[in-house]
């Protein structure tokens, strides 16, 4: 995967022996790594191993009590309720199972979030919603309800939708989970030319070895409490992460 990231870029998102804790439960302990403006990382690990977590912690959602931690300007340790809203707009998530609003069309799915996020002119919506569905091939599907397209369909949707705010960083939580394998590459080639084009960060979760095989990548592993980087991506034993 062709990647211009440099030493000099400056890192997005920076972690330091923090401690992930989700209620009274400790998911994983000293995570230390750093992601640098533009780049595209993996995040493997069998399901339950702390990779939603992360993730969850990167959002707000999971508070920082431990270690340092900073995504797009925002120190999670010292981070307050009313920050949540706007560090989210810095910040895409692409999940598995899409999560459209299943009453409504393609184009008032993303008017939703847009009116969620402070967007009041009208014309300024249509030219952002319009904008983004055109970036992933759905511009044309913008009156469609959710049932009445396909899962890579619906996904492309989601995505549109995670790109509404101009994100830095785009989390992709097992994206292509739902998906057969063409549609799985077509997403992919998607998400690549996205993290290119518009250099947001993307952190991609995966369980499935072909596509990391096939677009490899910088890869950080959870397993037995810890999230380390995996230096020989290539040789990672996928039948080991469940």
């Amino acid at each position: 995967m062709e990647n211009t990231i440099t030493e000099n870029t400056p890192n997005i998102i920076e972690y330091k022996g923090v401690d992930i804790v989700n209620g009274s439960n400790l998911i994983l302990k000293d995570v230390s790594f750093s992601i640098r403006e533009g780049e595209f990382v993996y995040l493997l690990g069998k399901v339950g191993s702390g990779k939603t977590s992360i993730i969850s912690s990167l959002i707000g959602e999971i508070p920082i009590k431990k270690g340092e931690a900073s995504i797009c300007g925002f120190n999670l340790r010292k981070l307050k309720k009313r920050q949540i809203p706007y560090l989210r707009r810095s910040v895409g998530v692409v999940f598995q199972d899409f999560q459209l609003l299943m009453d409504r069309s393609v184009y008032a799915n993303l008017e939703f979030v847009l009116k969620a996020t402070g967007w009041k002119d009208k014309k300024a919506m249509e030219t952002k919603i319009n904008g983004v569905l055109s970036d992933v091939g759905m511009l044309y599907k913008s009156h469609k309800m959710p049932h009445q397209l396909s899962g890579g369909e619906q996904q492309r949707v989601a995505i549109a939708r995670a790109l509404l705010n101009n994100p830095k960083v785009i989390l992709a939580d097992e994206p292509t989970g739902n998906l057969d394998q063409e549609t799985t590459y077509g997403i992919m080639e998607l998400l690549l030319s996205i993290n290119r084009n518009q250099k947001p960060a993307v952190i991609l979760i995966t369980h499935n070895k072909e596509v990391h095989n096939r677009y490899p990548a910088r890869t950080l592993i959870c397993d037995n409490m810890q999230c380390s980087e995996y230096e020989d991506a290539i040789e990672i034993d996928f039948s080991l992460l469940g």
